[in-house]
């Protein structure tokens, strides 16, 4: 194992860790499949949900994904 591959490893540990943790916070969703109903995401929680906590660790979800897949194929062809 090279000194990059190690380094990789790590991070992608760190990013599997962070992608769990994000995933463990999140509340469920209560509404189901009723949210594909019409008047949903009206309300003012629905609105303003990317500036709440919920809104926040979706993000991060979403992102350390991301970073976690591309890290998956990075180590791949390195």
């Amino acid at each position: 194992m090279t000194g990059i591959q190690l380094v990789l490893t790590i991070i992608l540990m760190l990013v599997a860790a962070v992608l769990i943790i994000s995933v463990l916070l999140q509340k469920g969703d209560e509404d189901g499949l009723s949210a594909l109903g019409a008047k949903s995401g009206d309300s003012y929680f629905g609105k303003n949900k990317d500036k709440s906590m919920q809104g926040r660790l979706a993000t991060l979800t979403k992102v350390s994904a991301i970073v976690f897949i591309v890290l998956t194929f990075a180590m791949r062809f390195v």
